[in-house]
C-alpha cells in the first residue's frame, strides 16, 4: 500500500469531470460525483478496457462496450457481462489537489 500520491488539480477534475493517473501499477480514475469523491481502477473487469467516455448515472459508471454497472462506492458489478468488483481505492480532496491512496 503506497502513501497518498497527488494526481491532479481539483480544478481539472471539475473541466474534465474525471482525473486518471497511474499509482503502484493500477490506473486509477477520479470521478466526483454529487459533490463527492470516487476513486476506482480504470478498467471493466469484463474485458479490461478502460472506462473511456463512460457514463455515470448516479453513483454507478456503465461500461460504453457492453453495458456493464458498477458501483462507485464498493466496486461491486450491478449488471452482466461483468461479475468480478472493480477496485475501489481511498480519495481525498486538500488544498485544491486530489490524492488517492492505493
Amino acid at each position: 500500500m503506497t502513501g497518498w500520491v497527488d494526481i491532479g488539480g481539483a480544478a481539472e477534475l471539475e473541466s474534465t469531470s474525471r482525473l486518471e493517473a497511474d499509482v503502484d501499477g493500477y490506473r486509477v480514475r477520479v470521478a466526483r460525483v454529487g459533490g463527492r469523491l470516487y476513486a476506482f481502477e480504470d478498467r471493466c473487469t469484463h474485458d479490461d478496457s478502460p472506462f473511456d467516455d463512460a457514463p455515470i448515472e448516479g453513483c454507478e459508471i456503465i461500461c460504453p462496450r457492453h453495458g456493464a454497472r458498477f458501483s462507485l462506492q464498493s466496486g461491486e458489478a450491478l449488471s452482466p457481462p461483468a461479475y468480478e468488483p472493480l477496485r475501489i481505492f481511498e480519495v481525498s480532496e486538500e488544498d485544491g489537489r486530489i490524492r488517492v491512496r492505493v
